[in-house]
């Protein structure tokens, strides 16, 4: 098998893998931004110079996140006031029971770059 090559019988998914979406400078501290990462939404959010991804749809209600507002390393759905934790996507505030999917992030030359994959 080459190098890089996935293991036999592994499906990878279009769209897996680090995508850039957006310039670190662009990203204002705790406003939310709406990005299509290969069709999927995401919603990234930056504080103090950190930066947060989670699949942008509440699970309560199917509302965009990046529509609420970010507080306390939390995000809030404007509609019910759900609020999840953007590190571990964990429900903080009801009527929301499920978690919100949280995507990994990383900064290269200066580009937000968010993986959808696993």
């Amino acid at each position: 098998m080459r190098r890089g090559a996935p293991p036999p019988g592994s499906a990878v998914r279009p769209g897996m893998g680090w995508h850039p979406v957006c310039a670190m400078t662009s990203l204002v501290d705790e406003l939310p931004l709406a990005v299509d990462v290969s069709g999927v939404a995401v919603c990234v959010v930056r504080i103090d110079g950190e930066v947060f991804a989670v699949h942008d749809e509440c699970t309560h209600q199917s509302v965009p996140l990046s529509e609420g507002d970010v507080e306390g390393g939390t995000i809030e759905c404007w509609r019910h006031g759900s609020r999840f934790d953007l590190r571990s996507g964990a429900v903080i505030n009801p009527p929301a029971t499920e978690p919100v999917r949280v995507y990994r992030t990383r900064v290269e030359d200066g580009q937000v770059q968010v993986d959808i994959g696993g």
